[in-house]
């Protein structure tokens, strides 16, 4: 038994989002902001059955119809013609689908919840549903506080500007209060046979009596901020309680090995040894006390009647796990050995072996082992299926020590006899990380990706989940390069507000000045990807799946047949660069290239757009001369010409190109430019590298084929954020 996938509706920003879950690991990731902790917090609101919602766990978008429900109950004066059904508020009501897939041989465990008698195993489907206890009481109480609020506050003349009002002044002001006085989370079977698309109950379903998921699934929890106040502490771990390996290896000693908890005939030495040192230990101490009790008696304490003072120690096995020396590590110098306390570790491997220690704490409560397993009653099956949620185990993890957590995890939770590969118990471990080193080191098909939308107005913010296995799942040679390139580099493209790609080195390193200095986008998290050459559109999927705000900066590459030749109208030139001619604009001839209008270099549907060279106005003493920079090099040098021809250093191409740039003749100085980058040995990455030495890089004015491009992302970036803003208000 295991998850196929959870439906998670008016869930603050997942208004309507479908979650696939692998079998083993799944792994949440997209920019801040995008859901993936919303998420996270939905299974555990929902599957742990809590009443701990709020107001504000219903989307924002939401509330404007319940508030509309709420009004119309206090105009309408004929009860008769009151709505106390659950119709107006069923398309509002957060909600949690979960569609098990079952096996024939499991059946045993759901009897209670086949959903009709020729069932013999597939997807199972049950919607846990926040929704009103009963209508017809909210409908009153809601009302008469209304209708009360509402008289008192016109007792008192109204003045301009004035806010006040007595609570409630409508559904949701009543609810903020009363949620959890009248709601609660019902558990219903689903129809099977309509499970690609979330259903719509009707009145002849009827809610499941109980915890419907009591004895399928065991849901254990490491959160995002451990040893911190967090709003899921009272769902999941004990926060409090393992901030140290030592504190964790004294609960799981109490509750799986200690010798005093149901002993058997193996522990009998062991408490003679407890009980022997205890005797030995009291005698000493008594001797120890007893002229200070001696002088206590002098005090005539204790009196006549009074019970004396006796001491006796507590000695327990489990008290001598309880500081921080009790967990040592050993270290051998080649002379002697020597050991150092817990608290003398990295704090990395110390969170490290920490969160190891959870997960096996948590597979063994569930495998029942040692003493707990004695503590169980008989009858009690283990649960089919164990669920784990890791919240940013980034968090407390340095870089290096995260890539060794996620590959090691599942691992440790199916580490067990009963496990392993055996498929009668399923582990699946899902995590939300904002990091890129989890995100490499796990397999691409397990990456579910949050993708942040606005409404047509631009103001509410929601979410999508984009289940890339079906991107990274294709056997094509597009989908090998992108995951062979990803492997190669850091994928925080995955969490970025928006990705630019770039063709060469010297664009990669001299970008971040341009947006640094020359922009508003240094507040925002940009991922820059060297594709190499014209590589982008080899990326097309991905980038178009994930639906990424995306600039491609790549090159013009004009060529005469085969041949590379330097930009120029009316030649019947044509562009080698493979993103041009296959993805945006889609055009081949170099001359319908030159005359695109800003708007054809954008997708017509998705938020990407294509920058290359266009054609730069150069002034001399002569007038105004056209030129076509071929490159990204040439264009920067071409519109920074007054800088680098006062530059006296350089080697290599940053010397051609200011030989290059002296020349007074745009036409001549622009071909010396072409002769130079085109030639086989130039190094491009050395001419930034060169550039970097002699000349301040924030004093290079941006290519304008470049700006144009950054003034587009910046549009896109700010109405996002507009709209993401309005999440808080």
């Amino acid at each position: 038994m295991n998850i196929n996938f959870i439906h998670i509706q008016n869930f603050r920003k997942l208004k309507d989002c479908r979650i696939d879950f692998s079998d083993s690991e799944t792994v949440f990731v997209g920019a801040n902001n995008s859901g993936k902790t919303t998420a996270i917090d939905a299974l555990i609101q929902f599957l742990k059955l809590s009443n701990n919602f709020s107001t504000r766990d219903l989307t924002l978008s939401n509330w404007k119809e319940i508030n509309a429900i709420g009004e119309d109950w206090l105009k309408e004066a004929d009860f008769s013609k009151i709505d106390l059904t659950l119709n107006r508020w069923e398309s509002n009501l957060p909600a949690l689908d979960i569609w098990l897939k079952v096996e024939n041989y499991e059946l045993h465990y759901i009897n209670r919840l086949i959903p009709s008698l020729d069932w013999e195993g597939g997807l199972l489907g049950m919607r846990l549903r926040f929704e009103p206890k009963n209508i017809e009481e909210l409908y009153r109480e809601f009302c008469d506080g209304c209708n009360s609020s509402r008289a008192l506050n016109g007792l008192e003349p109204k003045k301009k500007k004035d806010t006040f009002s007595l609570w409630p002044k409508d559904m949701w002001d009543f609810l903020d209060k009363k949620l959890s006085s009248y709601f609660t989370v019902r558990t219903y079977l689903l129809d099977p046979n309509f499970a690609e698309t979330p259903q719509k109950l009707s009145s002849f379903d009827v809610p499941i009596e109980g915890d419907a998921l009591n004895g399928l699934i065991k849901i254990d929890i490491i959160n995002a901020q451990r040893g911190f106040s967090d709003v899921n502490a009272d769902l999941g771990e004990a926060v409090n309680t393992t901030k140290t390996l030592s504190s964790q290896l004294r609960s799981y000693y109490d509750r799986h090995l200690n010798p005093a908890v149901n002993p058997t005939k193996d522990d009998i030495t062991a408490l003679r040894a407890i009980h022997a040192a205890k005797e030995l230990f009291d005698a000493n101490l008594k001797g120890s006390f007893q002229p200070s009790l001696q002088e206590l008696e002098l005090l005539n304490y204790p009196g006549l009647g009074s019970a004396r003072i006796n001491l006796s120690s507590k000695f327990n096995t489990v008290d001598s796990l309880n500081h921080d020396s009790s967990v040592q590590y050993f270290l051998e110098d080649g002379i002697s050995e020597l050991t150092l306390p817990e608290k003398y570790n990295g704090l990395g491997y110390q969170n490290l072996i920490s969160i190891i220690f959870k997960l096996i704490r948590f597979r063994d409560e569930w495998m029942q082992v040692g003493k707990i397993a004695k503590s169980a009653k008989q009858d009690v099956e283990f649960e089919p299926l164990h669920l784990v949620l890791i919240e940013e185990p980034e968090a407390h993890l340095h870089a290096q020590v995260q890539q060794v957590f996620v590959k090691e995890a599942y691992k440790v939770l199916r580490r067990h006899p009963h496990l392993g590969e055996n498929k009668k118990f399923s582990t699946q471990l899902v995590i939300s990380t904002h990091s890129n080193h989890v995100a490499h080191e796990v397999n691409f098909t397990a990456l579910r990706y949050f993708r942040r939308n606005l409404d047509s107005t631009g103001k509410i913010g929601t979410s999508q989940v984009v289940n890339l296995s079906k991107t990274f799942g294709k056997d094509d040679d597009t989908t090998k390069f992108a995951i062979r390139y990803l492997k190669t580099t850091h994928c925080d493209l995955f969490f970025a507000d928006a990705v630019i790609m770039v063709e060469g080195p010297a664009e990669r390193m001299l970008l971040p000045y341009f947006i640094k200095h020359h922009s508003k986008l240094s507040n925002c998290y940009i991922s820059i990807l060297e594709i190499g050459g014209s590589h982008a559109h080899r990326l097309r999927p991905l980038i178009e799946n994930l639906g990424v705000i995306t600039l491609v900066v790549t090159d013009i590459d004009s060529v005469d047949g085969q041949a590379k030749a330097r930009p120029e109208k009316g030649k019947k030139y044509n562009t080698g660069n493979d993103t041009l001619k296959s993805w945006i604009p889609n055009e081949t001839a170099l001359d319908k290239l030159l005359l695109l209008k800003e708007t054809d270099k954008e997708d017509k549907k998705l938020p990407i757009k294509i920058a290359f060279q266009i054609p730069l106005t150069i002034t001399n003493g002569q007038g105004a001369v056209k030129v076509n920079p071929y490159t990204f090099e040439d264009s920067l040098v071409m519109e920074n010409k007054d800088l680098f021809g006062k530059l006296t250093e350089g080697t290599g191409l940053l010397k051609q190109m200011i030989n290059a740039s002296k020349e007074t003749d745009p036409e001549k100085s622009a071909q010396a430019m072409y002769d130079a980058i085109t030639q086989p040995w130039v190094k491009k990455a050395e001419f930034a590298l060169e550039l970097f030495y002699f000349e301040e890089p924030n004093k290079l004015a941006t290519p304008k084929y470049i700006k144009q491009g950054l003034d587009w992302l910046e549009t896109k970036l700010i109405a996002q954020k507009k709209g993401l803003n309005n999440l808080t208000k």
